[in-house]
């Protein structure tokens, strides 16, 4: 009940609020036919975990610090809206059986290759961490690509600018071969994650 009374929040926010446009909807829903994926942006702003919910437009898992479940209301209202707490300082285990539980259940989770929202607006390396997601999940990746976020709410920004266009611009799905999946090291987990950057800066703003 509470992850769809915030959904329903943040659609007429960012539909009235920021004029939020959606492109590739299509590939949208190829990714409803599967169920399972993996979705994959960049990461400029606040708004970018609802922004992205919003678009996929179906009940969406997502990754947050831990620190953030640790009391506070952002500890309650992250619990309730589908939030899997990620510890980034360490190997989390109990983190990725949760991501591997809800994507044999049929349902999407967003994951943040940067692993931090970015300062200036531009994209970082990704983590290797993403690939051994990847990996051990073997789900297909579905990158998007999120324009005006950044300048609608930065990490720097203390009140958001109402008005400004954001535009969530959908890649095409990404389904990597088991041999390169079977590759256990580091840099192998890496090299994956390299390439869903690469997926996500190639989409153009249309």
């Amino acid at each position: 009940m509470w992850y769809w009374i915030g959904f329903s929040c943040a659609w007429i926010l960012f539909r009235i609020g920021f004029r939020l446009k959606v492109v590739g909807k299509s590939r949208i829903r190829e990714a409803w036919k599967v169920g399972g994926v993996l979705i994959v942006a960049n990461h400029t702003s606040y708004f970018d975990p609802p922004v992205v919910g919003v678009a996929y437009g179906k009940k969406t898992a997502f990754l947050a610090r831990k620190t953030l479940f640790k009391k506070g209301f952002f500890a309650w209202l992250y619990s309730r809206l589908n939030a899997i707490p990620v510890d980034q300082e360490k190997g989390d285990i109990t983190s990725l059986k949760r991501i591997i539980k809800e994507l044999r259940s049929g349902n999407p989770v967003l994951i943040f290759p940067e692993g931090e929202r970015s300062l200036d607006g531009e994209m970082k390396k990704g983590e290797a961490g993403v690939g051994l997601v990847i990996a051990k999940t073997k789900a297909p990746v579905l990158p998007m690509r999120v324009f005006g976020a950044y300048e609608a709410l930065s990490r720097k920004s203390k009140v958001p600018k109402f008005f400004t266009q954001i535009t969530v611009c959908v890649g095409e799905m990404i389904q990597f071969p088991e041999e390169q999946l079977a590759i256990k090291k580091r840099e192998a987990y890496q090299d994956i994650s390299d390439k869903v950057i690469d997926a996500i800066q190639s989409i153009e703003l249309s």
